[in-house]
């Protein structure tokens, strides 16, 4: 099956699944999953659901979906009262450089890990379906001249909910959800489309670098051959 046809399958199923992300983080999650997971102690993210008995281990090839991105209620709103006007030209532009930097930073690692990308499921393929939502950027880029400067200790925050399916039956394997915060500098600085960039870069290779560290360990743990990394 083509992975548009999965996008288009999953996209409504995401949409649902999204409208409880930030009150599940924030209050006491539920042990089981609509879909049978099972919540999972995590060092690494703040809410790991996983199926019982299922491994990572047979997963050589990777496909990486669409990753939707969604701003933060009010977020327009919000930066709208300030010096900085932000239209809906600007949000799309926002969520479609983020989606394609998630795509290629997490290309990047797992190619660089020795796994496959592949734009076709199969028995031996890992499908990621990425979302970046509740994204609230201090200082937006709008690309208007004479832009006033923004002076912030941070560019902002996001939270990444990512599930993993199995690509030859469609079931899903694991949920993750974790909310990841720019660094605070302790002082005012400017913010501005580069440092934007530049944290959103370094909290997207952390969320890559534990995928790919989870399926080299399913792959360690199973004494299976691991892909050779590059």
């Amino acid at each position: 099956m083509n992975l548009r046809s999965l996008w288009n399958l999953f996209t409504i199923l995401l949409l649902c699944a999204l409208a409880g992300t930030a009150t599940a983080a924030e209050s006491q999650p539920e042990q089981t999953s609509p879909e049978g997971l099972q919540l999972t102690p995590s060092k690494n993210v703040e809410l790991l659901y996983t199926r019982p008995g299922a491994s990572l281990a047979a997963y050589k090839q990777v496909a990486i979906l669409d990753c939707y991105v969604a701003f933060r209620k009010d977020w327009q709103r919000d930066q709208n009262d300030t010096a900085i006007r932000v239209t809906g030209a600007d949000m799309d532009r926002i969520k479609k450089n983020l989606s394609g930097e998630f795509q290629k930073v997490f290309a990047q690692e797992l190619t660089k890990g020795g796994y496959t990308l592949t734009d076709q499921a199969g028995d031996d393929v890992l499908i990621l379906r990425p979302a970046i939502v509740d994204l609230d950027v201090t200082a937006p880029d709008t690309m208007s001249a004479g832009m006033a400067r923004t002076f912030s200790t941070s560019s902002g925050s996001m939270t990444l909910y990512l599930e993993l399916y199995d690509g030859a039956t469609g079931q899903i394997i694991a949920r993750a959800i974790d909310r990841g915060n720019a660094r605070d500098m302790g002082t005012m600085m400017w913010q501005n489309s580069v440092t934007n960039r530049a944290e959103a870069d370094r909290l997207l290779e952390k969320w890559a670098g534990l995928a790919r560290k989870a399926l080299d360990n399913a792959h360690a743990a199973a004494g299976s051959e691991a892909p050779a990394a590059s």
